[in-house]
């Protein structure tokens, strides 16, 4: 067996859920179609909830740990998933709570120890677990693991030539992601276009199915991803 390959076996990964928003197209559409305000993340979803399934088909992929990171509507949410979650996952909470996405996934990731993280966002249940392992796979088989983000796929699959329009989810070194995450309080994309022009190589993965590349923002959203 190669060097490599025993330094791949021994690398660990863990997963960062974020799940802190402020629900705030979500809690729109439902004052509009006046309709129980309920946040997003615990709407049903096949047999359990959106963050639910975003959960399980995190922890069947080949991880160490999952975290979840909770802010605005913790207790709701909390609430909702904590008694069937307590022994699988850790679940943590920003302080203060309104801060931008960036800021959540640099707390995740100050609570883990792995090499890696796979980083998901909660609203995201319809990513399979089939389409993570391929992420995490493209990852640890590059020639710079270190140096790879690993990321589902929004125009081009394969090598990528840009970061534009790019966000979660994605496989990507811990230490040197959160190099980037620390001190930044915004979103995903303008980050991710820093660490592309800093030469870092970008694998874009294709979708198991179209309905891997869409989110729940709006309540369209999450009735066209219960057909």
């Amino acid at each position: 067996m190669s060097e490599y390959i025993l330094f791949y076996f021994f690398m660990t990964i863990s997963t960062i859920i974020t799940a802190a928003g402020k629900n705030s197209r979500m809690r729109k559409d439902q004052l509009a179609l006046n309709i129980d305000l309920k946040n997003k993340l615990i709407l049903p979803f096949k047999d359990s909830t959106v963050i639910g399934t975003t959960i399980d088909n995190a922890l069947k992929a080949n991880i160490d740990e999952c975290i979840v990171v909770l802010g605005h509507y913790s207790g709701e949410i909390k609430e909702a998933i904590y008694d069937n979650y307590k022994d699988k996952v850790k679940f943590i909470e920003n302080n203060p709570v309104d801060v931008g996405l960036s800021v959540s996934l640099y707390n995740g990731l100050s609570n883990i120890e792995s090499d890696f993280a796979l980083c998901i966002t909660a609203d995201q249940p319809t990513v399979s677990t089939e389409t993570f392992n391929k992420m995490i796979e493209v990852s640890q088989n590059s020639e710079d693991p270190f140096h790879t983000i690993s990321i589902l796929r929004r125009r081009k699959t394969g090598l990528l030539d840009t970061a534009e329009g790019l966000g979660m989810p994605f496989v990507a070194p811990r230490v040197n992601l959160m190099k980037y995450l620390e001190k930044e309080d915004d979103n995903l994309n303008p980050i991710l276009r820093k660490i592309f022009a800093d030469g870092y190589t970008f694998y874009g993965i294709k979708e198991k199915n179209k309905k891997e590349l869409l989110n729940i923002n709006h309540y369209e959203d999450y009735l066209n991803l219960l057909d």
